[in-house]
């Protein structure tokens, strides 16, 4: 396997973005790109990229090469079986690719919008929590939160010290915009938020501590995440929610996020 192009890869992607209106890559993909490229299988061309890490794939053709067959030719190259690929957005021709090779649609992932100029809600905390920033003492009760939260959520839930620290190294990450509900010095959850750009943000992770459900801590730290973004500025926030987790989209609408169809994740699966 050659080594990976990292230069050809982001141009493509890119490309890919900026005609689509999506990022073709996630997090997770550039991850491990960047940290972990001995996990990534790699099919390239100079119009397109195939990437497979464990049972993930990942197919971008540069926009002026679609039409020509080029997702065809690299898809032939990827071993048949028990693989899952992510559409970002969904897209029509992803639709008719993945039925042409044996993959089924299996789960939906709706980006939902919120603009800053609507009003929020006053932040109240209950009685006896505290809602403040992250500091580095607090590494390894945010890895056990967030693995107790997303024990049946494998793309978030397997997050560890060390995957902890690679996040944490993104340019965008900013302490105090991870924002923590304390109970002494006891983690109950947490708000993870991201500003994409000067206008962008997004909620990124929130975790709760299964013990702590029941006390409405969700809403209370999405709104003090909510809070915490729209004081940097941004003009947007964003986040992302399984389409059919119905009590996560309602507490997302009551607090101003609406969703266009058109703005959905698509994970097909071949077995």
């Amino acid at each position: 396997m050659p080594a990976l192009d990292l230069d050809l890869i982001a141009d493509i992607a890119a490309a890919a973005e900026a005609e689509d209106g999506a990022a073709p890559l996630d997090e997770a993909t550039w991850r491990a790109l960047r940290h972990h490229p001995e996990t990534v299988r790699s099919w390239t061309s100079a119009d397109g990229v195939a990437l497979l890490i464990g049972d993930q794939l990942s197919l971008v053709v540069h926009p002026s090469a679609r039409g020509r067959g080029v997702a065809t030719e690299l898809l032939a190259e990827v071993p048949e079986g028990g693989q899952s690929a992510w559409s970002h957005g969904d897209h029509p021709a992803a639709a008719a690719l993945a039925r042409s090779h044996g993959f089924e649609r299996v789960r939906s992932l709706w980006v939902m919008r919120r603009p800053t100029s609507l009003p929020l809600p006053e932040l109240a905390v209950p009685p006896g929590l505290t809602v403040r920033g992250y500091t580095p003492a607090d590494a390894d009760e945010i890895v056990r939160v967030n693995a107790a939260a997303f024990a049946h959520h494998p793309e978030q839930g397997a997050m560890d010290a060390a995957e902890l620290a690679e996040r944490m190294a993104e340019p965008w990450f900013d302490p105090a915009g991870l924002l923590l509900a304390t109970d002494g010095e006891r983690v109950l959850g947490f708000h993870w938020t991201k500003q994409h750009s000067p206008d962008l943000g997004e909620v990124y992770v929130v975790g709760i501590d299964p013990s702590a459900q029941g006390r409405g801590l969700g809403k209370v730290l999405t709104l003090a995440g909510l809070h915490h973004l729209a004081g940097l500025g941004v003009a947007e926030i964003l986040l992302y929610v399984e389409s059919d987790n119905a009590p996560a989209v309602a507490v997302y609408s009551g607090l101003g996020f609406t969703h266009a169809d058109a703005d959905t994740h698509v994970m097909y699966r071949r077995d």
